[in-house]
């Protein structure tokens, strides 16, 4: 059995920068077991699978290590591509994930750009050493910045975010991603998401890097859209709440060479949803063979 997967860039309209997502058009066809395969051969952060059910879009999505209930740079790389093959039409469309329903936003005024709603936001204080977490980033306890609280965040999957004084600490970032699970002791499934307010473009408020939890079986994830959103209601809350635009724009990538540029709408009420926008861009594709699955779990 052969199976087509495209590959989309996200979050840029360059191929080769952004957040490539593998996406696969034909996950109605699969089992559990395949989609893992094809993750796994893919080895993306997430490839995303359209289910299609009497009109119905789902979404799942699997890291090569396991299935995650949602993922925002593979939801704007597919629902991009749904858009290109005109298989979504302009306006609001809604999907469904094992997060939840979500509402999506198709705009496409000779350009497509895809917004995207995320689940409601929730924050869990960080309890645990300072001195620890500056370590499995490579950092100082003296490089982070403690005017801003350290906090787990969700508006879809729970990350940690770790407010950093310079932005050229970021180059001197090595992560011991196998070191997480014992630092971050109240979610250690969460990735980790230093951030700091210095930014390369002056059109940005926030700049970032993500690194994975080592459950997902990546290292690093070019540009985010979970945690971008989590940033957006944290940024209102904590860094600027005179913000009254409500709107803010996040760079992330350039350490890996993969630069793009979330944009983020912040609700008025923070513990309500927040969305992301973004575009993406083809960069290609593959065919893959796959075994036949016989009943096993792949994980």
């Amino acid at each position: 059995m052969r199976v087509e997967a495209l590959i989309y860039d996200a979050f840029s309209e360059m191929p080769g920068k952004g957040n490539p997502a593998g996406v696969v058009l034909s996950g109605h066809e699969l089992s559990d077991y395949q989609m893992q395969q094809i993750a796994k051969i893919l080895n993306f952060n997430e490839t995303a699978f359209v289910i299609r059910d009497n009109g119905n879009i789902c979404l799942r999505y699997f890291t090569p290590g396991r299935e995650v209930p949602m993922c925002g740079h593979a939801t704007i790389a597919t629902m991009y591509a749904l858009a290109k093959r005109g298989m979504v039409e302009p306006g609001i469309t809604m999907i469904q994930t094992k997060s939840g329903t979500l509402e999506i936003e198709i705009i496409d005024d000779g350009f497509i750009k895809i917004g995207m709603q995320q689940v409601a936001y929730n924050e869990l204080a960080y309890k645990g050493n300072i001195e620890e977490i500056a370590h499995v980033l490579g950092l100082k306890g003296n490089m982070l910045d403690d005017r801003y609280p350290i906090c787990y965040v969700n508006t879809g999957l729970w990350t940690l975010l770790v407010p950093i004084k310079k932005l050229s600490y970021f180059h001197d970032m090595c992560p011991h991603t196998k070191d997480f699970p014992g630092v971050l002791k109240e979610i250690s499934t969460a990735s980790i998401h230093p951030f700091c307010t210095e930014t390369y473009n002056e059109n940005c408020q926030l700049h970032g890097r993500h690194f994975s939890s080592p459950y997902s079986g990546t290292i690093e994830d070019a540009v985010t859209g979970t945690a971008s959103g989590a940033m957006g209601i944290y940024y209102q809350k904590y860094i600027c709440p005179s913000n009254e635009n409500r709107r803010i724009r996040i760079e992330q990538g350039s350490e890996i060479g993969r630069d793009g540029i979330v944009e983020v709408e912040i609700p008025k009420e923070l513990s309500s949803t927040v969305k992301i926008y973004g575009t993406a861009v083809f960069s290609g594709k593959r065919n893959i063979g796959l075994e036949c699955n016989q009943g096993k779990d792949f994980i």
